[in-house]
C-alpha cells in the first residue's frame, strides 16, 4: 500500500522542486506491479523482474565468421604462398569434423562449427582454387576469421538487468542463450479520467462554451506507449459527491488514478475536496512551468496525481513528474531522458526556482551547428505548440535567463516515450 502522507508535500507556499518531488516518490511508493512470467514474443517494453542469465555460451561453439577455408596456422608456409589439399565441407548447422594430423583445409561457412584442430578461416575472395587443392596467400593471422565459443556472452553472465524495459534486442539476445520466457512486471493498471462541465467527447457536437476533450486522449495514448493498462473512465463532471464516489471506485481496482482539470484553488475546481473526502490529499504546488497546479495523494491506499487541465502543462507533468512515478511503481529502473545539448538562437527570461520547459524546433545553423528556434507564441494551452515543435528546451532551477549562443539541453518529443 502507498504511504504518502499529508505531512509529506505540505509545504505551504515553498514550491517544491522537481527532484525534490521525485526523490519522495522514490522513498515513500513501493513497488506495486506484481510478476508474471510470458513468452519472449509477449515481453517487448515490459519491464524485467528478475536478473536473466545466459544458459547457454554464445555462440555456442568456436565457428566461422567468414566464407571460406578452415586450417591449422601452425600448417602454413612461414614465408610465401601454401598450397593444401581440400578435405571435406562444414555447412553451417552440420555435425563437426576434425581436421586430422595432416596438413589440409575444410571448406566452411559463416556460422558453420570450426573443424577440430583448426584456428584459422581464410576468407573465400583471398585464396585461389585450383581444382582439388587452394592456394592461400602468406601474412593471415592466427585465429583470423573465427568466433570463439562464448566471446559474445559466457555462460551465467546477466544478460537482462531487473527493472529494465525490455526491447526487441534484449529478447534476440534472450532467445538466442536458451530462454523462451522471461519474468516482467504485471502491467500497470491506471485509471484515467477528466473533469469539467465544459468538456465533450472527441466527435460530439459542441454546446455553447464547451470544448472537445483533448487531454484524455493524449494521456491514454502517452500512457499506452509506456505500457500501461489504461482504464479510460471518461469524462466527470463538476460534482463533488460524484467525482468522490468515482475516484474511490477506482481506487479498488487500479494502482494509479490518474486526472486532469480541477486541481487549482477555483471555485468550481473539485478535486481536492472530492479526493480529501475518500482519501487524503495535498496541493504540490511544483516548482515547474507549465503545470505548477499538480496535485498528489492517496485515495484507499491508491496512488492519485491530478494533473492541470491546460494540454502543454498536462504533456510536460506527465513526461517529468509522472514517468519516474510510473517507474516506481512498476519497478522499473528508470533513467531520465538523454538531452541534446544544442545552441538556441534566442533571448529569454525565467524566474528562479522552478524549472520551465519551452517548446522549440530544431535546425541546422549556417556554420552546421545544430540550434534551437523557440516556438512563437507561449501558452499552455497552445497545442499546436506540441505538433509544430521538435522538443522541449528545459532550463534549470538556478536559470534565470539565456541568450542567443548559449548551450542549452533539448528533450526531443520523440525520445520521451
Amino acid at each position: 500500500m502507498a504511504q504518502l502522507t499529508d505531512d509529506c508535500f505540505a509545504f505551504g507556499g515553498h514550491l517544491m522542486s522537481v527532484d525534490e518531488a521525485l526523490a519522495l516518490i522514490a522513498e515513500r511508493l513501493p513497488v506495486l506491479a506484481g510478476i508474471e512470467t510470458v513468452p519472449l514474443l509477449e515481453a517487448d517494453g515490459r519491464i524485467a523482474a528478475d536478473d536473466v542469465t545466459a544458459g547457454i555460451d554464445l555462440p555456442p561453439f568456436d565457428n566461422s565468421a567468414v566464407d571460406g577455408y578452415a586450417v591449422r596456422h601452425s600448417d602454413l608456409a612461414p614465408d610465401g604462398e601454401t598450397r593444401m589439399t581440400v578435405e571435406g565441407r562444414i555447412a553451417a548447422g552440420d555435425a563437426g569434423l576434425d581436421l586430422g594430423s595432416a596438413p589440409r583445409a575444410l571448406r566452411v561457412f559463416t556460422g558453420a562449427r570450426m573443424p577440430g584442430g583448426a584456428d584459422t578461416v581464410f576468407m573465400q575472395e583471398d585464396v585461389a582454387a585450383e581444382g582439388t587443392d587452394v592456394i592461400l596467400p602468406p601474412g593471415l593471422k592466427r585465429g583470423a576469421n573465427r568466433r570463439l565459443a562464448g566471446e559474445d556472452v559466457a555462460r551465467g553472465r546477466t544478460i537482462i538487468g531487473a527493472g529494465r524495459r525490455l526491447t526487441p534486442q534484449d529478447l534476440a539476445l534472450a532467445a538466442a542463450t536458451g530462454h523462451a520466457l522471461l519474468p516482467v512486471r504485471r502491467r500497470l493498471r491506471i485509471a484515467v479520467f477528466s473533469t469539467g462541465d465544459e468538456l465533450a467527447e472527441p466527435g460530439a457536437s459542441l454546446r455553447e462554451g464547451a470544448i472537445h476533450d483533448s487531454n484524455r486522449v493524449m494521456l491514454v495514448a502517452i500512457l499506452k506507449r509506456l505500457g500501461a493498462a489504461v482504464s479510460d473512465l471518461g469524462i466527470l463532471r463538476d460534482d463533488r459527491a460524484v467525482l468522490a464516489a468515482r475516484l474511490a471506485e477506482a481506487a479498488l481496482e487500479h494502482d494509479l488514478i490518474l486526472t486532469s482539470g480541477g486541481v487549482s484553488t477555483g471555485e468550481e475546481d473539485h478535486v481536492k475536496p472530492a479526493v480529501e473526502s475518500v482519501g487524503s490529499l495535498v496541493f504540490w504546488r511544483l516548482g515547474i512551468k507549465p503545470g505548477r497546479p499538480v496535485a498528489m495523494g492517496i485515495v484507499q491506499g491508491t496512488p492519485f496525481v491530478g494533473l492541470p487541465g491546460n494540454p502543454v502543462a498536462v504533456y510536460v507533468t506527465l513526461l517529468f513528474v509522472v514517468r519516474p512515478l510510473l517507474a516506481r511503481l512498476g519497478g522499473e529502473d528508470f533513467a531520465a531522458p538523454l538531452a541534446i545539448p544544442v545552441r538556441s538562437s534566442f533571448a529569454y527570461r525565467k524566474k528562479a526556482g522552478r524549472r520551465e520547459f519551452v517548446r522549440v524546433s530544431l535546425r541546422r545553423a549556417a556554420d552546421g551547428g545544430l540550434e534551437a528556434v523557440k516556438f512563437p507564441r507561449d501558452g499552455a494551452g497552445l497545442l499546436t505548440s506540441l505538433t509544430g515543435s521538435d522538443g522541449l528546451a528545459a532550463l534549470g532551477d538556478d536559470v534565470t535567463g539565456i541568450e542567443p549562443g548559449d548551450t542549452i539541453e533539448v528533450f526531443p518529443h520523440g525520445l520521451l516515450f
